[in-house]
């Protein structure tokens, strides 16, 4: 039975690629060098909206820290990136570079510290130039990504005649370009003053196959641009405790899983500057400006950059200013793709099954280090081409790789797709096309003629059968009815985000996309199945008509809807742009969502 599964998004992250291809044979390689030679790079323009509106909702330049990081994200060597900066027209831009060292780094953060700010806005001046800039520089083999910072509506110079039908069409000129290119393009949505057109963004994003961010404080834009990086990039995060500055430093361990790990990075956020040290696991100090690991700072974060690091527990050691808030998060980098076998047949009807079977591989050989198999789950997703709909099912884990059976529901045509995830990681497979649209058996049931005229007609037999054909008929009602509101979708996202009750302070927003859920799910599913957190099993999702959800408290109690308290015992009804305040009493904490259509 196909099942679906919210796929986890994981957040308040520092996230980053290793990219590089391989040039030389690995013996004649630096260590550096060697680990980023296994990967393939991304090229990815950076859009930043500087008009002076920036200068209210991002006085202190947060925007271009988080731009600076996105760069040190980057491996030494092979990713190209570019930047545009915009009003109403290019103020500033730098066609696509490719990074080969760090001096290639600190140019384009000098550039980035060089921006300044200008009047009037027009959003497509700077998504057309991005594709512009990618059209002429970038690399074929590498992904390509568009990076869009706004924090507001399109203002156009009224001198210049420009209306927003031109910037719509012109708009939708570049957006048609980066749907034929395949270029996913990443809203973020800086919402200082509440008048940003969220729908827009939003609306950008989903053509092209990015996400949209919003966030009501530039504070969360380095969070963000993680985010961004991890969907782009297909990992998760594993978050290590976070800790609060005392003036000395605090220890933290850092465990890396295994030997296939190409890199691990290590992200410290912070308000202020932190001191770094560092131990691997045979308890040496580690040089952290060298071919094994490198650490880049700002004011706002530090990045420690491990190159083909050792298995083992490594030991972290910050130092940060009292009472300063350090969150830290840990990435691995893998060189891994998820490869299916071939199937045997592409021509199948209604009712066949396809056997599938899927490994990774580790630059075109099957992986050797089958203990990364070990915390792995596979999914098989399955889209229904024909109607849209997507389903799941799990699929079984071998020990040196995946499989399981498809049997096909209907005469459509599918498109599979297998999802290997462990905690650090997850891959995706080349879809699978399955062509079952041939016609379905031209057998059909006998029918049985009315009541022979030389026969008494069975009277009894005939009323007893229409009785219980109206029996299993309301039945049947009944159970088409449940089941049609049993298997009913949901639409929209929801931003979550956690406040502790001790300090007051929120996390970054979560962004949960609702249209993978069935039926009914509970909050403790959009927060990951948080152990702190169990108590919001107790609150549970169904949808409703017209685009709306209703929330119930099944375990009776009243939450805050738009700042009132409602009895959500008999359920709450949401639409576009609700809020809600759910206290926790367990954990001491609230849980605060915000319904989008």
């Amino acid at each position: 039975m196909l099942r679906t599964r919210k796929i986890r998004w994981l957040s308040g992250t520092m996230v980053l690629l290793a990219i590089l291809t391989l040039l030389l044979p690995q013996a004649l390689l630096p260590k550096a060098a060697a680990a980023q030679a296994q990967t393939s790079g991304i090229d990815a323009v950076l859009v930043a909206d500087v008009s002076n509106s920036m200068n209210t909702s991002d006085r202190d330049k947060i925007s271009n820290e988080a731009m600076k990081m996105f760069i040190d994200m980057l491996p030494v060597q092979g990713d190209k990136v570019g930047i545009v900066a915009y009003t109403d027209q290019v103020e500033r831009e730098k066609a696509m570079l490719e990074i080969q060292s760090d001096a290639d780094k600190s140019s384009l953060k000098d550039f980035i510290d060089q921006l300044g700010r200008g009047p009037y806005t027009d959003v497509s001046v700077g998504v057309a130039e991005a594709v512009n800039i990618l059209n002429h520089g970038a690399d074929p083999s590498h992904s390509p990504m568009i990076v869009l910072l706004a924090d507001g509506n399109n203002d156009f110079n009224k001198t210049k005649g420009r209306t927003q039908a031109q910037s719509d069409a012109d708009l939708a000129k570049a957006v048609k370009e980066a749907q034929d290119q395949g270029i996913p393009v990443y809203t973020i949505g800086l919402n200082a003053d509440g008048k940003l057109n969220k729908n827009a963004l939003a609306d950008l994003a989903q053509q092209t196959g990015g996400k949209s961010f919003i966030t009501d404080t530039p504070d969360d834009l380095p969070h963000i641009l993680s985010e961004i990086f991890a969907d782009h990039a297909k990992l998760n995060v594993v978050k290590l405790p976070s800790v609060t500055g005392n003036g000395s430093y605090q220890e933290v361990t850092v465990n890396v899983p295994n030997d296939s790990v190409l890199e691990a990075n290590i992200s410290i956020m912070s308000s202020k500057p932190v001191e770094v040290q560092l131990t691997d696991p045979s308890g040496q100090a580690v040089d952290l400006n060298s071919d094994a690991a490198k650490l880049s700072t700002s004011k706002s974060y530090s990045l420690v950059k491990l190159l083909k690091p050792q298995e083992g527990d490594w030991k972290l050691r910050v130092k940060g200013a009292p009472k300063d808030s350090i969150d830290i998060n840990l990435l691995f980098n893998y060189d891994l793709q998820l490869v299916v076998d071939p199937i045997k047949t592409k021509s199948y009807t209604k009712g066949d099954e396809v056997d599938l079977a899927a490994k990774l591989e580790n630059g075109g050989q099957p992986l050797q280090d089958n203990d990364l198999y070990a915390d792995m789950k596979a999914t098989l997703v399955v889209k229904d081409v024909d109607t849209g709909k997507s389903e799941e099912q799990s699929l079984e884990n071998t020990g040196s790789g995946f499989a399981g059976t498809f049997e096909v529901p209907d005469n459509h045509n599918y498109e599979l797709v297998i999802r290997a995830e462990e905690d650090s990681f997850y891959r995706e497979s080349a879809p699978i096309m399955i062509n079952a649209s041939g016609a379905a058996g031209s057998g059909t049931q006998p029918t049985t003629p009315g009541g022979e005229q030389e026969k008494p007609f069975p009277w009894l037999p005939v009323i007893l059968g229409v009785i219980a054909l109206i029996v299993v008929g309301v039945g049947v009602w009944f159970l088409m009815g449940w089941l049609k509101r049993k298997n009913r979708g949901f639409v929209g996202q929801m931003i979550v985000e956690i406040r502790d009750e001790n300090t007051g302070d929120k996390s970054y927003p979560q962004y949960k996309k609702l249209v993978s859920f069935r039926g009914r799910f509970h909050l403790h599913q959009l927060l990951q199945l948080d152990p702190e957190l169990k108590e919001t099993e107790k609150y549970v999702f169904t949808p409703s008509n017209g685009d709306r959800i209703i929330i119930r408290n099944t375990a009776g109690g009243t939450l805050e809807k738009s700042g009132r308290a409602v009895d959500a015992s008999s359920g709450v009804e949401l639409k576009n742009g609700d809020r809600l305040s759910i206290p926790l009493q367990q954990a001491d904490k609230t849980i605060l969502i915000e319904y989008l259509v």
